[in-house]
């Protein structure tokens, strides 16, 4: 396995990563597991510890001078590193804690490859930074956004560092979305592959770097690869500086929802 890892471009990299994490999920799937508190209400488990370990196990053996920013554990490898992979091995650890199967393993090389797999279907969908493909059954589908559902998710976890200027459940009482658009909380960055691949409209979140953050790095490099519409909730660049993220199927969408945001 290190041999063949070590032979992989970074977005077979990725994948081969996202993949591992995924049948570790899958297989601690229904089981009683224990929990790691993370105050506020936050947890991990088991299989996301365990999902981690597979991942940088794959990245070590392929990329061993690189850094990894791990959800669960933290900052690993040389702090100068030019390249750094961000991983979120359980992306809706509360969805699968509780037997709900929409969850996502997020694997990102900062500024590069990404991907994200959902361990239940089987797919993986992937980018190398330029295009964005969903591997499923041995057969690799370019991804092809589309407004066509009219499904909008939104993040309506805390916190909620833009209130009281902008509330996601604001949104969703707007007049202008309840007759435009339908919408869904699906509680993992699985939404965001969704927009890439044509099953969303479009997604909605507060929050900070999200490109830098494990959570949403992969998802946002779907998108953007992909060619969706990719802003903070401010209509300025998501980043550092930028607040939130508003990724949509088309520039129709887009406008839309800012208009009703704004």
């Amino acid at each position: 396995m290190i041999t063949s890892h070590a032979g992989l471009d970074d977005v077979g990299v990725a994948t081969a990563a996202a993949r591992a994490g995924a049948d570790v999920v899958r297989s601690l799937y229904g089981r009683r597991l224990d929990r790691i508190d993370k105050g506020a209400g936050d947890f991990a488990t088991t299989a996301d510890v365990e999902a981690e370990k597979a991942i940088l196990g794959v990245i070590r053996a392929a990329r061993p001078d690189d850094a990894v920013l791990g959800e669960e554990g933290g900052r690993q490898g040389d702090a100068d590193a030019a390249r750094q992979w961000l991983v979120d091995p359980l992306c809706g650890t509360l969805n699968y804690a509780v037997g709900n199967m929409l969850v996502a393993v997020n694997v990102a090389l900062r500024g590069g490859a990404a991907a994200v797999a959902d361990p239940f279907s089987g797919e993986v969908f992937a980018t190398d930074g330029e295009t964005a493909q969903v591997r499923h059954e041995g057969a690799d589908v370019r991804l092809a956004p589309t407004p066509s559902t009219h499904l909008v998710d939104v993040n309506l976890d805390p916190p909620f560092p833009g209130a009281p200027a902008f509330r996601a459940v604001d949104l969703l009482a707007h007049p202008d979305f309840v007759a435009r658009f339908r919408p869904r909380v699906v509680s993992s960055t699985l939404a965001l592959a969704w927009v890439a691949a044509g099953k969303r409209a479009a997604y909605v979140t507060d929050g900070g770097d999200l490109p830098g953050s494990v959570h949403f790095a992969a998802g946002i490099a779907l998108c953007r690869a992909a060619g969706c519409v990719v802003t903070g909730i401010d209509g300025g660049p998501v980043g550092p500086q930028g607040r939130g993220l508003v990724a949509a199927a088309d520039g129709a969408t887009h406008r839309s929802l800012m208009s009703m945001i704004g």
